[in-house]
């Protein structure tokens, strides 16, 4: 749940996801569905695909292995997680590279290519400091020393240099350049991208849903039917095309959203019919918190209801 997003985002979805799922087995034996569900909100959706396939892996393991390798084999498992594992929970001499280890490091080495092209280096430069022997003997103290070092002290903006026990040995210390590193490339344009969906409701209360495709942008996640994402905004006309159902839509007004790599714009058109005809399937439209719609899809369900 950490990676890339904060510790104040995680705390209350952390601890509602170990009430729900206590331990692997539990995870394992779970639907996916109840596991995005439980995860809905926190965005990148794949590590929450790759979480469960990973429990139902080592359930069938009997424990997580004891190996690098091993541990990079399950499912969503990549070289910073294994090595994180590796350090904390098996006492395995590996240094797990996160965000703040790689400002920690480029700094003390004076790394000054920019990221990304820089990770290859720090990386490089980490695995030397794991091979000191204090490090070597207490692997899982010294990984996590290096995540609050760079937390706590070897800040971004604003680096805590007078406290900092490897002050002397800085080498962006000695140049001044500790507030510039890891220096970071010109930012690329964010493009927009352009879709319509669609907000059905019947007299019985439910709201149309349906299950975007496994593989893909929140993939596996529920969403309310809708036309493609693309370059080019949408006429009404174009967008009816691809309507659940031929009724009267009226405009229930416009949300904004952006992803890593793109800004979306989505329009909402709400309609209300006696029975729903469509593909998907029907859900309680007051019971939405029990759905595993992802943020994009609660904006869009609460614009349709109260307009804002």
């Amino acid at each position: 749940m950490l990676q890339q997003t904060t510790v104040t985002a995680v705390i209350p979805y952390y601890q509602r996801f170990v009430s729900r799922f206590p331990d692997v087995q539990a995870l394992a034996a779970a639907p996916l569905d109840s596991v995005l569900s439980a995860w809905a909100g926190l965005g990148y959706y794949a590590r929450a695909r790759n979480l469960h396939a990973c429990a139902v892996a080592v359930a069938e393991l009997g424990g997580f292995p004891g190996d690098l390798v091993a541990l990079q084999a399950l499912p969503g498992i990549g070289t910073y997680t294994a090595a994180a594992i590796g350090a904390i929970a098996f006492g395995i001499p590996a240094v797990p590279v996160d965000g703040n280890v790689e400002r920690v490091v480029s700094r003390l080495f004076a790394i000054e290519q920019s990221m990304p092209a820089a990770k290859p280096a720090i990386r490089d430069a980490a695995a030397r400091l794991g091979t000191d022997p204090a490090a070597m003997a207490r692997p899982s103290d010294f990984a996590q020393a290096l995540f609050d070092l760079g937390a706590s002290i070897c800040s971004p903006a604003a680096p805590g240099c007078a406290v900092c026990p490897w002050m002397p040995n800085c080498a962006a210390r000695r140049l001044g350049i500790e507030a510039s590193l890891p220096r970071k490339a010109p930012k690329k344009t964010r493009p927009i991208r352009y879709g319509v969906h669609f907000w059905l409701t019947d007299d019985r209360g439910a709201v149309l849903l349906r299950t975007r495709p496994t593989k893909g942008l929140l993939g596996g996640m529920t969403e309310l039917p809708g036309t493609a994402w693309r370059d080019t905004p949408w006429t009404v006309r174009e967008a009816l095309a691809d309507a659940p159902m031929l009724v009267e839509w009226r405009g229930a007004g416009q949300v904004r959203h952006v992803f890593t790599h793109f800004e979306l714009i989505l329009d909402v058109l709400a309609a209300h019919v006696p029975s729903i005809d469509a593909e998907g399937f029907a859900h309680p439209a007051d019971a939405l918190d029990d759905a595993a719609l992802p943020s994009v899809m609660r904006k869009c369900a609460r614009i349709a209801v109260t307009g804002r």
